[in-house]
């Protein structure tokens, strides 16, 4: 008897859709091809598409420190809602996730609360450089997580020496928040209180180019790897596009869907992020760059806040919105719109993060591969609301989007995990794996 069978559907093998069944036992893929055997559970997915399990490589949970905004639990449900089987969360907690003691916390907090899978960035700060030789073999840690430029949290490695320290001792992709902040800092005096238009000119373009050229800089001259995180200039993307190799980059959903002025006329600090969101000409470039796969992922950059922190006049209004459940279907429309067609978003969302990041048996339906699935309705219509929102925040920065293709099942580790707008079962996901 095997556990699951996925009959009818068309399944993404290869860079292609086919017309095939996939049978699931012991959480791992066992046959694709036609299967006539019994098995527990059965799904039609006639009409529906199969894709590999769709992983989020930039999430902030929030646990430990601001469990009331979000925690590992919570965030996990967001995930699996909205079609991700697996993400990567950040260290900028309370403590930062910067020691092997806290680390391992994080690992404990995880288990058996998280509906989906998971791996965690080690956080570098300009004192840990020692540490970050060693973390090859550590459970569950996707890289290491280096903020150049000041963001939510403490984590911050400034200074071009201390950067450099990182990177000579890294054991593992570095990922990079690339802002200057020096650039930053001289840059305050743009701030205009109450309007949240200027949060762009004090993040500016100029601030976000400078940094990255010098990550790419130090990490060429380390040979080692870098992921620039949310790019969000033009100048970014093609400085990056002569850069490729070890030097790899993300693009977020909420750049390709909205940009200013308008999404600061309508959302007011809820389309406060960092780095901002910034005009048409960043964003056309930003879609150049999907549409040429220059970029190598996309990341939803999930950073929720409680609206009462969101209402509080600009700057004192925090950066960050949520993204984890919305990934996917925004991305989907976008695919029916022939913004990017269904194979570079596999390439952004499964493919390319096992390349980049080293992550064993996922991101393909294999056999032997492990069970995780996104089955997507390219037909289905839905419409984006705060009230359907599973993150504790509470609302999303396309309330009221209307949007074509969504995740129908979300699949994780051969189990269901979330079918046709239900969460269900326990919490069950596990560390990911990483060769």
């Amino acid at each position: 008897m095997l556990d699951l069978l996925i009959k009818n559907g068309q399944c993404y093998i290869d860079g292609a859709l086919k017309d095939t069944d996939v049978s699931v036992n012991n959480g791992k893929i066992q046959k694709i091809g036609k299967i006539s055997e019994k098995a527990k559970e059965t799904i039609d997915a006639k009409g529906l598409i199969v894709l590999p399990g769709c992983i989020d490589t930039q999430t902030h949970f929030r646990e430990p420190g601001s469990t009331d905004t979000e925690d590992l639990h919570s965030g996990s449900r967001a995930a699996v809602a909205g079609g991700i089987t697996a993400v990567f969360e950040m260290p900028n907690t309370n403590p930062p996730t910067s020691n092997k003691v806290e680390f391992k916390k994080k690992l404990d907090l995880a288990k058996n609360r998280m509906y989906c899978n998971y791996a965690f960035y080690f956080g570098a700060t300009a004192d840990n450089s020692d540490q970050l030789a060693d973390l090859k073999k550590l459970e569950g840690c996707c890289g290491i997580k280096l903020f150049a430029g000041s963001s939510t949290g403490n984590l911050l490695v400034a200074k071009e020496k201390d950067i450099e320290k990182v990177f000579q001792n890294s054991s593992k992709v570095v990922a990079v928040h690339s802002e200057d902040e020096e650039i930053l800092n001289k840059n305050k005096k743009l701030i205009k209180k109450g309007d949240v238009h200027s949060h762009p000119v004090w993040r500016s373009e100029e601030c976000a180019i400078s940094s990255t050229r010098r990550i790419v800089r130090i990490a060429e001259l380390y040979k080692k790897k870098a992921h620039i995180l949310h790019v969000t200039t033009k100048q970014e993307v093609d400085f990056l596009a002569q850069h490729k190799g070890n030097i790899t980059f993300e693009i977020t959903p909420q750049h390709l869907t909205i940009y200013a002025p308008d999404c600061y006329d309508k959302l007011g600090t809820y389309a406060q992020m960092n780095p901002p969101i910034r005009d048409k000409s960043h964003y056309d470039r930003l879609w150049y760059g999907v549409k040429n796969n220059l970029n190598d992922t996309i990341g939803s950059d999930h950073a929720p806040h409680l609206k009462v922190n969101k209402d509080k006049d600009y700057p004192n209004s925090p950066s960050g919105m949520p993204g984890v459940q919305t990934l996917i279907p925004v991305m989907l429309n976008h695919v029916n719109d022939k913004r990017l067609s269904l194979s570079q978003l596999i390439n952004f969302v499964c493919e390319n993060p096992i390349k980049i990041f080293g992550i064993k048996n996922k991101g393909y339906i294999k056999e032997d591969y492990d069970a995780d699935f996104t089955i997507v309705d390219m037909n289905k219509k839905i419409t984006i609301k705060n009230d359907n929102i599973e993150s504790k925040c509470g609302w999303s920065p396309f309330n009221g989007f209307e949007l074509k293709g969504s995740p129908v099942y979300t699949i994780v580790n051969g189990n269901i995990k979330f079918n046709n707008g239900r969460i269900i079962g326990e919490p069950e996901g596990l560390p990911l794996i990483f060769s």
